[in-house]
């Protein structure tokens, strides 16, 4: 018996829901069907499916067999597309969701040597710093920023996002400097309205956006203390429009994800992506550099 046919036979009688159309799926006879299944359940000493002359149902050891048998022919899948893979160049239309600052600020450097590397890739780049459903709405990645929550979608993390309190010299000057997070309360803030709410101190928003260049440039105005990731803040620090504030209060770092709906079957093109974009921006990434 070959385990690994008979496995695959029985795999698509549990898709095709019947002998017949599995049959037609695999090109073969129902006989060889009904035969590689007798074979596959006397060598595992177990019933599979039971059999009527109309339905058939997945025993409690079927059904556990099945699910196994479904991940272990996708990986087999898999590590054989990714060596033909090996042989052929990445191309067609790459769908990209990212957010808003990060694509305009950081991205379009990494688009065009990409592109310079893959000329037959199209990338098609969508800025957006909502929570895109790149499966509904048909992206092949997505890049986010944050803790990710739980879900079905596979994450790599690109690089390390810091997030800095940070404040105009005049507005410290004539505010005073923050001891610790309590005394924000005293102070005007600049609030993202993305922000994690576990980042977001006790203190009178006086302004409140959904965008994080509009809070960088409010608070090289005066405006405020706001609440910012270095890969926006980093020229304004740089330059001493902005100094950070409360340093040993700043919060743990979050990260840049690549978020993308299959581990198996990758497309050349996306695991293309995915390798180039690894390690793109340095660890600690160049944007810290201030």
């Amino acid at each position: 018996m070959d385990r690994l046919q008979a496995m695959r036979i029985f795999v698509t009688v549990v898709n095709e829901g019947s002998f017949v159309q599995a049959a037609e799926k695999l090109d073969v006879s129902p006989q060889l069907i009904s035969k590689s299944l007798a074979q596959l359940e006397d060598h595992l000493a177990a019933r599979l499916l039971n059999r009527t002359t109309r339905r058939q149902h997945l025993t409690e050891a079927g059904s556990a067999y099945f699910a196994r048998a479904q991940q272990v022919l996708a990986d087999i899948d898999d590590m054989e597309l990714q060596l033909s893979g090996l042989q052929q160049s990445a191309r067609g239309v790459l769908r990209i969701s990212a957010p808003v600052s990060f694509a305009i600020l950081h991205l379009a450097p990494l688009v065009c040597a990409f592109q310079e590397a893959y000329p037959e890739v199209v990338v098609d780049l969508q800025l957006n710093d909502r929570k895109v459903d790149i499966i509904e709405e048909g992206f092949d990645i997505a890049l986010r920023i944050g803790k990710l929550e739980s879900s079905s979608l596979i994450a790599k993390r690109i690089a390390p996002v810091r997030l800095v309190y940070c404040a105009a010299p005049d507005y410290l000057a004539r505010e005073g400097l923050p001891v610790d997070l309590a005394a924000l309360r005293e102070h005007r803030y600049l609030h993202y309205s993305y922000m994690d709410e576990s980042f977001v101190p006790s203190a009178a928003q006086v302004m409140r956006s959904n965008n994080g260049d509009v809070l960088v440039a409010a608070a090289c105005e005066g405006a405020g203390i706001a609440l910012q990731p270095t890969f926006i803040a980093a020229d304004a620090l740089r330059s001493g429009r902005l100094q950070t504030v409360l340093s040993e209060f700043e919060p743990e770092p979050i990260a840049l994800y690549a978020v993308f709906a299959h581990r198996q079957l990758l497309a050349s093109k996306v695991r293309a992506f995915l390798d180039f974009i690894d390690g793109y921006f340095g660890d600690p990434p160049y944007w810290d550099s201030y």
